[in-house]
């Protein structure tokens, strides 16, 4: 796969996995265009939540690599691919429970320079409303869904090139979901690349600028987020049928 033009994040030919010769993601490409929301979705065990572990780092890969804004970032550490303007939201644990949700946004602004973290976080409390409203709670007290939230704004603190964000309505009521997507369409409409990994394939995929559906760690198809939708061959193998895709993945 060639990068296109200004691509903010390209992933190419990846193989990796979490046991020799054991491949989850076998030679998988894909690409995320400046201000583009593009969502992976697939059957459980495709290797979507795989393939953010090593976008971030946290997964070396056995071959391929991940470039950011053309560099190469493939096998790095993810604190120096985050300091490089990735953004990253885990499926789970990812807040700090014990600090307020101020202190962790200021957490997530170590790295502004001077001054800019109080900036940040004020355009954090202007896009998520119901942060400032607990900026003194402890984190771990928030709802679900607005432990998902901070861990959104934190992500966002640095203002990076891109944001990775792995199943962020698993686990949330109906109206918590809602409310995350309505948060994630926000962002994008400020202009954030995002690379979405999500289980609520017809949701993500009717907002997203383009898809891939993933199976057996490759790319299956790939398209417009509505006509991935619209394609009858994706409808009956990934949105009904065998391969759902509503469960978390490996």
């Amino acid at each position: 796969m060639a990068d296109g033009p200004g691509d903010v994040l390209s992933i190419e030919g990846i193989e990796a996995g979490y046991l020799p010769d054991v491949p989850i993601l076998n030679g998988l490409d894909v690409r995320v265009g400046p201000g583009e929301l593009v969502t992976i979705v697939g059957p459980n065990g495709a290797g979507k939540s795989t393939l953010v572990k090593v976008a971030i780092g946290l997964l070396a890969p056995w071959a391929g690599r991940v470039r950011l804004r053309g560099e190469d970032v493939t096998g790095r550490k993810p604190h120096a691919i985050v300091a490089r303007g990735v953004g990253y939201v885990a499926q789970r644990e990812n807040v700090f429970a014990t600090m307020s949700v101020e202190e962790n946004l200021e957490l997530g602004g170590l790295r502004l320079r001077a001054g800019a973290p109080s900036t940040r976080i004020a355009l954090m409390y202007e896009l998520f409303p119901r942060l400032a409203e607990r900026r003194r709670q402890p984190a771990g007290t928030l709802s679900g869904g607005e432990r998902q939230m901070l861990a959104l704004a934190r992500a966002l603190m640095p203002d990076p090139a891109v944001l990775l964000l792995d199943e962020p309505s698993a686990g949330l009521s109906p109206v918590a979901v809602d409310g995350i997507f309505a948060k994630i369409g926000e962002v994008h409409a400020n202009g954030v690349a995002i690379l979405l990994v999500e289980q609520n394939a017809r949701r993500a995929l009717a907002m997203s600028d383009r898809g891939y559906v993933l199976d057996t760690g490759r790319n299956r198809f790939e398209g417009a987020g509505p006509t991935l939708l619209a394609d009858p061959k994706v409808v009956d193998l990934y949105l009904g049928g065998r391969g759902r895709i509503d469960a978390p993945d490996a």
